[in-house]
C-alpha cells in the first residue's frame, strides 16, 4: 500500500528534521523537495504548516527566516512510520543530508535578530548555536535601524571570527 503525498511529504520532512541535530529552514527544506521534483513551493508550503499545527514540529521565526526543528512528538511519529518510506527517497534525503550538512548547519549556527528598545534605539542580539548549545550570546544597542540590519547581515558572515576574536580575548592570561 503505498501512501497519499502528502502524507509521505510529512514523513520525508520529520525524517529530514529527525537526522540533523539543528534546525532546518524553510528554504532549506524547499531546496531539497523542489530540486528532487517531489513537490511544488505551494504544496510543500501546505505540508509545514500543517506539521506545525499537529505539533510535529518547532518553528521559530528570526528575521522573516522560520526555522523548524522536530519535536519528541515528530521523532516518535518518524519513528513508527520511517518504514513507510520507500528506500529510494531515503536514500535520496540522506546524500542530500550528508553532501550539505556543513552549509545547512552553518546557515542556521549564527542567528541575528533586532528590536527597538525602550529608549528609541535598537538592540540586536547574536547568537552563534551548536546543536542544543548555546556559544554566544550577546546584545549590542546601536542607533538606528539601519544600522541594526547592517549589523545582522555581518553577523552571518564574520560571526566565527568574531566569536573566535572574543575567546582569545577573554582567555588571556
Amino acid at each position: 500500500m503505498s501512501l497519499e503525498p502528502l502524507t509521505l511529504y510529512k514523513l520525508m520532512t520529520l525524517y529530514m528534521l529527525n537526522k540533523v541535530n539543528f534546525p532546518l529552514t524553510t528554504n532549506q527544506l524547499l531546496d531539497f523537495f523542489l530540486s528532487n521534483n517531489y513537490t511544488n513551493y505551494f504544496t510543500y508550503m501546505q505540508i509545514l504548516s500543517e506539521l506545525e499545527e499537529s505539533k510535529l514540529v518547532n518553528i521559530e521565526v528570526v528575521r522573516s527566516n522560520s526555522y523548524y526543528k522536530i519535536n519528541d512528538d515528530g521523532a516518535e511519529t518518524i519513528d513508527l512510520f520511517v518504514k513507510k518510506i520507500p528506500v529510494s527517497i531515503i536514500d535520496d534525503m540522506d546524500i542530500f543530508l550528508v553532501e550539505n550538512k556543513y552549509e545547512l548547519r552553518n546557515e542556521v549556527s549564527a542567528l541575528s535578530d533586532y528590536y527597538k528598545s525602550t529608549n528609541q534605539d535598537y538592540i540586536i542580539n547574536c547568537r552563534i548555536i551548536e546543536g542544543n548549545s548555546t556559544l554566544i550570546d550577546m546584545n549590542l544597542s546601536v542607533p538606528s535601524e539601519d544600522v541594526a540590519e547592517m549589523m545582522c547581515d555581518n553577523w552571518r558572515s564574520s560571526s566565527q571570527e568574531i566569536y573566535s576574536s572574543i575567546m582569545k580575548t577573554l582567555m588571556k592570561e
